[in-house]
């Protein structure tokens, strides 16, 4: 499908939107399955795999908080599933996990914790995933909170086996604008205990005027006046500083833009305080570290970051105004823990989202993907090689 551009409102007067929800149009040259699972504690969760051919390299990527796999296959631009696709990755799969707009979890008043998706959704899915492509190589792209508590399962030991990780905006070291920090401390219990609001919605304008959720959406619409769109308005207040925060207007699509209110979804306010703990620890930590539940995980998830051995680029726009240097920090620590092992890409021009959704990401974005997984392809053939060698050779010596 190839939208064209619209100025001011894409909607369409008879169906109110461009672009349906939840399409798979975007990929239309693929084999395209669901694959349901289940967590360890007990929730029912998902992944689309888009497949061509069989391909010894497998690729799994990661959504962030209130968006799904929509952002990867967006049909009014070349999205990344379908240039993974064309480029020699011809299995590719999208998972949504809990924070996915496409499930109902955010939309609940609940208590889950980045630790609860390192514990329980990514083990579960990548195990998923094992038993449809065996022991084939298996790469991560994965971004915002997801590229966080995958990180956290990866080097908490919970996930094995990834043969490289390319993480985008933020990963072990979470780090925001002073206004940012400012509102993770107040709106978390502003929202829910004196506003009594279940989640924050970015398309609130869209609620009745005298109803909480639509005041809200009113006042923040007035806040920003540096376009038409009040899901975007409203996206600037749930992550980031900046008008916008999210993105640079100029790297999206118009119809990308106009449809903000249905790529990200609402979200509940506890994975805030999570990450609002983890900038004041400077670092990826335990929420609860007295959950029995998490015991296999470590309380700092640097603890066994020398021991890593899978290779991770970390990636950041270089307007980055919802996670500022994350990345470059997280890529600083690790290399002076592990020398040569972590690479960096600074992408000019772009922010946090538009670095995945951006009009013009085929041309700038994903070709770095693309090379540094090939870069990478034969690693861990060449471990499991060497470590059979090292156990031929024990075996010999007794």
């Amino acid at each position: 499908m190839n939208v064209s551009p619209r100025t001011k409102d894409s909607r369409t007067p008879e169906h109110g939107r461009v672009v349906p929800r939840f399409t798979l149009e975007g990929v239309p040259d693929a084999d395209v399955r669901t694959y349901p699972f289940t967590t360890g504690d007990k929730l029912g969760l998902s992944m689309l795999r888009f497949q061509r051919e069989p391909c010894d390299d497998a690729v799994l990527i990661i959504h962030g908080l209130t968006t799904s796999s929509d952002m990867f296959i967006m049909p009014e631009h070349e999205n990344l599933v379908r240039h993974l696709l064309d480029h020699g990755f011809t299995d590719v799969w999208t998972l949504d996990f809990r924070m996915s707009n496409r499930h109902p979890y955010n939309l609940l008043r609940h208590r889950y914790t980045m630790d609860d998706i390192a514990a329980f959704d990514h083990p579960a899915a990548v195990a998923r995933i094992r038993q449809e492509i065996g022991n084939k190589r298996l790469h991560v792209i994965c971004h915002c909170l997801g590229s966080v508590s995958f990180l956290m399962s990866l080097f908490g030991g919970a996930v094995e086996g990834i043969t490289s990780v390319i993480a985008n905006s933020v990963g072990l070291t979470p780090r925001i604008p002073t206004w940012s920090r400012l509102k993770l401390t107040v709106a978390p219990f502003l929202l829910e205990r004196v506003m009594d609001l279940p989640y924050v919605d970015p398309n609130a304008r869209d609620e009745p005027l005298l109803s909480r959720s639509g005041l809200i959406g009113r006042a923040v619409e007035l806040l920003h006046p540096e376009c038409d769109v009040p899901a975007c308005h409203m996206l600037s207040m749930m992550w980031g500083t900046g008008w916008p925060a999210l993105y640079h207007h100029e790297n999206l699509h118009d119809v990308t833009h106009q449809r903000g209110g249905d790529l990200y979804g609402a979200t509940s306010v506890h994975y805030y305080r999570h990450v609002r703990k983890m900038v004041s620890a400077g670092g990826a930590v335990k929420y609860d570290p007295s959950d029995p539940r998490l015991d296999h995980l470590p309380d700092d998830y640097f603890d066994f970051a020398e021991e890593l051995d899978t290779p991770v680029l970390f990636v950041t726009g270089e307007s980055n105004h919802v996670f500022t240097d994350s990345n470059i920090v997280c890529y600083q620590r690790l290399e002076s823990l592990a020398p040569g092992r972590h690479s960096l890409e600074i992408i000019p021009g772009y922010g946090h989202q538009d670095v995945f959704m951006g009009k013009d990401c085929a041309r700038d974005v994903f070709p770095r993907f693309v090379r540094y997984m090939n870069a990478h392809r034969g690693e861990r053939r060449l471990r499991q090689v060497h470590l059979h060698v090292q156990e031929d050779a024990t075996r010999t010596a007794h």
